[in-house]
């Protein structure tokens, strides 16, 4: 069964840091290039995308509210995708989901809060 399971938010202050993981199963990063993407949805408002990262070729998109805070990377061996978030902004407050696609598969993960605030 094909499955990600979010992990690692929280509640941080402005200007804190988090670090989200992906955990995958029922397939290999390593086996296929999948493009493993991060997306948010605040209070209120629309699911909007984060950020992909290609999980053989390595490459990385960031949306521009995010680039140069947040990075991106990938375990092999723990199967696991990574977003590190840092200088966080109130603005950054929403449930992050995990998303996987390939040619046959398209899953999405139940998600994590993350809470910046004051």
């Amino acid at each position: 069964q094909l499955q990600l399971v979010e992990s690692g938010g929280g509640s941080v202050q402005p200007g804190g840091s988090l670090r989200l993981s992906c955990a995958a199963s029922g397939f290999s990063l390593s086996s296929s290039n999948i493009a493993m993407s991060w997306h948010r949805q605040a209070p209120g408002k629309e699911r909007e995308w984060v950020a992909t990262i290609s999980s053989i070729i390595g490459s990385t998109n960031y949306a521009d509210s995010v680039l140069g805070r947040f990075t991106l990377s990938r375990d092999y061996d723990k199967n696991t995708v990574y977003l590190q978030m840092n200088t966080l902004e109130p603005d950054d407050t929403a449930k992050y989901y995990c998303r996987a696609v390939d040619r046959v598969f398209d899953v999405w993960g139940q998600g994590t809060l993350v809470t910046v605030s004051s």
